[in-house]
């Protein structure tokens, strides 16, 4: 189903298939589905989810998802993309929100894992305007990571569309694919 299919009756597994930041723009939002107290079943319809949370407005969450999603279709940058500015010499900062042992299996050369201590380092000390291009697994975990770096003033911070595991298809085989991982830590 196409996020123009969308509508209160589709299940929560079809707005995250159409919408794939959808669980963080609600729990950002709306406080839903980021806890065990605000959860929803995959097989709940939106109505349902937006029923028993606080009664919140069905229209209103699907006009909020698809702004989101629009949003996050502008900050992705498509692996081709990337590789073509890397190698012409554009400096751009290359930051893996996966675990570290994702990071282990398979990495993207010259990556820094965020640890802590990098993610306070980058909100102290880096310039807003610094270019950096954020990557998960899938594209999902990116997604949130760049839209937090959007909401504390940073300018140019793009997501990998397809993660790590599009690279592997569409620019490096060598970088090992690796199974899908629950839907939260994609």
């Amino acid at each position: 189903m196409g996020a123009d299919h969308i509508t209160k009756n589709s299940t929560m597994q079809e707005v995250l298939e159409a919408y794939p930041g959808a669980q963080s723009a609600l729990f950002s939002r709306y406080h839903v589905g980021g806890c065990s107290h605000c959860g929803f079943d995959p097989a709940e319809t939106l109505e349902q989810v937006c029923g028993r949370n606080n009664i919140l407005d069905v229209q209103e969450v699907l006009s909020y998802l698809r702004q989101s999603h629009e949003r996050d279709q502008q900050v992705q940058i498509m692996p081709q993309e990337l590789a073509q500015a890397l190698k012409s010499g554009q400096k751009i900062a290359l930051l893996d929100v996966r675990t570290p042992e994702e990071n282990e299996f398979a990495h993207l050369e010259g990556a820094r894992l965020v640890t802590e201590e990098l993610a306070q380092e980058i909100l102290e000390q880096w310039p807003k305007d610094t270019p950096i291009v954020v990557h998960c697994h899938l594209g999902v975990r990116s997604l949130s990571a760049v839209s937090f770096l959007i909401d504390e003033g940073f300018t140019n911070v793009r997501s990998l569309a397809g993660g790590i595991d599009a690279w592997s298809c569409q620019v490096d085989p060598t970088v090992p694919r690796y199974a899908a991982a629950p839907a939260h830590s994609k």
